[in-house]
């Protein structure tokens, strides 16, 4: 996970980056058309200039001929020669490259060329003028140093400022964040959010707290309807079930009526059991366990499994143990115990008779395995009130427990099918 700075300045040095890596080929092209019609005008301006000296001076043909010939061999990249009439022609701009032969220098020269029509003594004579175009590269080339110069110079002082502004502008955000963190829904206490200058922030302290003011209602009536339903619902089923096994000791109920009776209470006793879950279930949604407990998770292992012996014995059960000794962990001891009696009577459920139940303990990881015959549903596997099997005597609620009481501590459950074994694994 990243910062939300550090996400928003990538992409912005990226941009940067490009753009700046595109301007330089931009530079170099309008620098390079700026010289180019700089270096037009200066030929034209030197053109018009020399046919403008030569017809002031006046000279006669023969001397006219002798200043030309002169003015060719001592002005360099100049050329001037007598045209025909016919062979006048439009003015001609190009560039071209030549090498100097008296520089060693294996390399060519840019040139800029006008060749222009002009008239002396009203005679037509072609003005060839060549000058050197300045190297652009070498220009370019420091454009590109100083263009990089100034992205690192970008990119150091927005990581600057970035940092800066993440300590001051942040600050309210990380206060109401910590705040966040340490709030309990079981204390019931409010937040006070710092207060903070930017509309923003101020913004979602108050939902924040009006958010936090409907939970903790919620929580508390929540709270109070299983703590009511707790007493309300288990004293009635009580009473009606001290009732019915009154009433089966009666020796004057015939057949039928005994038959009835006790039909009655096994519904009843499946409905307390389902009540008792489901209140469980609550008080788990609504962190009404303290968490802090050192569970010896060894030792409730060994004491379950004792509990439960007469169920191995009853379907001749063979158990195998692999549990190492020792293992405490963080958590609930209450949940945990249930976790541990939930897995294992859901293991003798769900294995045939002569079947075998395998249990693993680690540090990190309890494992139930039991013998079976096909894979469970797995959509269904920790959905409430959902039947994997015929056996009607459970309550469909105890996958479910399983799964919020993993949930609850943050341990994670799995369930496979291999080698004709159910394999459910708790990742402590």
């Amino acid at each position: 996970m990243k910062p939300l700075l550090t996400k928003t300045t990538k992409p912005f040095l990226i941009y940067v980056l490009i753009v700046l890596m595109i301007s330089i080929p931009v530079y170099y092209f309008v620098v390079d058309t700026i010289w180019k019609n700089e270096l037009d005008e200066h030929n034209q301006i030197i053109v018009e200039k020399t046919a403008y000296e030569f017809n002031q001076l006046h000279l006669s043909e023969e001397a006219l001929d002798k200043s030309l010939e002169l003015w060719n061999h001592i002005q360099p990249e100049t050329n001037i020669e007598r045209i025909s009439l016919n062979q006048v022609k439009r003015d001609s701009i190009y560039t071209y490259e030549k090498h100097l032969p008296f520089i060693s220098e294996q390399k060519k020269e840019r040139y800029r060329c006008l060749e222009k029509v002009i008239y002396i003594h009203n005679k037509p004579y072609l003005f060839t003028i060549q000058t050197n175009i300045e190297e652009s590269h070498e220009t370019i080339a420091v454009i590109a140093m100083i263009t990089i110069f100034f992205f690192v110079m970008i990119v150091v002082g927005l990581l600057y400022l970035n940092r800066k502004l993440s300590s001051s502008i942040w600050k309210p955000f990380r206060n109401t964040l910590d705040k966040l963190k340490t709030f309990n829904l079981n204390s019931q206490n409010t937040i006070e959010f710092p207060a903070s200058d930017t509309t923003e922030f101020e913004e979602l302290n108050q939902s924040l707290y009006k958010l936090i003011e409907r939970n903790i209602s919620t929580y508390k009536t929540q709270k109070e309807f299983t703590e009511n339903a707790s007493h309300e619902l288990q004293t009635p089923l009580a009473i009606i079930k001290n009732k019915l096994d009154l009433l089966l000791q009666d020796q004057n109920l015939t057949e039928k009526q005994y038959s009835i009776a006790e039909d009655m209470n096994k519904a009843l006793t499946r409905s307390s059991r389902i009540n008792k879950n489901l209140l469980l279930l609550a008080k788990i949604d609504n962190n009404q366990f303290d968490s802090s407990e050192i569970i010896s998770f060894d030792h409730l292992l060994h004491q379950s499994i004792e509990i439960l012996g007469e169920h191995f014995e009853q379907k001749n059960i063979s158990v195998t143990e692999h549990i190492s000794n020792g293992v405490q962990i963080n958590g609930n001891n209450i949940l945990a115990e249930i976790l541990i009696n939930n897995l294992i009577i859901n293991a003798i459920r769900h294995t045939d008779v002569g079947g075998v139940i395998s249990l693993q303990l680690t540090n990190s990881v309890f494992e139930v395995s039991n013998s079976g015959t096909e894979k469970l549903n797995t959509d269904l596997l920790f959905k409430r009130f959902s039947k994997l099997s015929a056996d009607n005597s459970g309550s469909g609620l105890g996958l479910s427990i399983i799964q919020e009481i993993c949930r609850f501590h943050h341990w994670t459950i799995s369930y496979r099918f291999e080698n004709g074994h159910h394999v459910f694994t708790v990742k402590l």
